[in-house]
């Protein structure tokens, strides 16, 4: 099964089992006519959800080594990311996709493996975390970057992510507070601390960190204890278990897609000067104006 109407996603399908696989966001961001998975995820597991054939949904990263990270943080000075964060279009589909992407995770009936091949940071974090079982690469690495400030490091060495910081609004400030107690998830979200694998599976957020060889086999092992089991019993076995997950991202989801949308426009109003105190420092209206005089 291929559907060419997705350009940040390739979708295929083997028996009963559709595998996607995310592009990375240096190469779909920087097209010509951009395109943003936070778009087409939701509208690639909506489409995944009304086909009959499909049992297995699997998510993973087109290439070894990438799951789905961020672009280099000089991409969001760039005049593309800037016209990009600074329309209200672009914004709307943003906002809305991270949403729609979380409640179709949630929602769809079919279980949802998240086959980390490689580092998971931001958006592909919460994308992770949305899924019903992680199977993930021992060393691949583990991060939300949105209060990262250019200090993420992937598993390669590279910084990727904001320059400055911005609220998590695409899911993983919702959903992880299922995963770890709130001291801890303050420590990952406030200061985007960065985990592998390795270490998550340790704390039984990651069901199974195996080295890079081995995570094939490991995930076909999952997907044929899964294809044993009777489809509807799975379906409503989610659904029992998923409807806490639902509350708790009714409970602040919108709430944090929305200071997200809000701070990228205080940014677009502030400016970035390259100081990421300028939109970190709040001041009441005088003293800004003073400054800004």
């Amino acid at each position: 099964m291929t559907d060419h109407r997705f350009r940040a996603l390739e979708i295929s399908q083997d028996g009963q089992v559709a595998t996607i696989r995310i592009l990375p966001l240096r190469d779909t961001l920087v097209m010509d006519d951009p395109v943003d998975v936070h778009t087409e995820m939701p509208r690639a597991i909506e489409q995944l959800r009304l086909d009959n054939s499909v049992r297995i949904v699997v998510l993973t990263g087109a290439y070894d080594g990438e799951f789905l990270v961020p672009p280099p943080n000089d991409y969001y000075t760039s005049e593309r990311a800037t016209a990009r964060l600074g329309d209200p279009y672009g914004i709307w589909n943003v906002s809305n996709g991270m949403l729609r992407c979380c409640q179709a995770l949630t929602e769809i009936e079919k279980p949802v493996i998240a086959k980390l091949n490689g580092d998971a940071i931001g958006f592909g974090q919460s994308i992770a975390l949305g899924c019903d079982l992680i199977l993930a690469r021992e060393d691949a690495v583990i991060s939300d970057a949105h209060l990262g400030m250019s200090e993420v490091v992937t598993s390669g060495g590279r910084r990727v992510g904001l320059p400055f910081a911005t609220v998590p609004g695409d899911g993983a400030g919702a959903l992880m507070p299922l995963f770890m107690p709130p001291t801890k998830a303050k420590e990952y979200m406030m200061l985007s601390r960065s985990y592998t694998a390795a270490e998550l599976a340790q704390m039984n957020i990651v069901n199974r960190a195996v080295p890079a060889a081995e995570l094939d086999a490991v995930t076909d092992e999952v997907i044929a204890a899964l294809l044993k089991r009777s489809a509807f019993a799975l379906a409503w076995t989610k659904r029992i278990m998923n409807r806490h997950v639902a509350q708790q991202a009714n409970l602040t989801l919108d709430a944090a897609v929305a200071y997200e949308a809000l701070n990228f426009s205080q940014i677009q109003h502030l400016g970035y000067d390259g100081d990421p105190r300028s939109l970190t420092e709040p001041q009441d209206a005088a003293t800004a104006a003073k400054t800004r005089g």
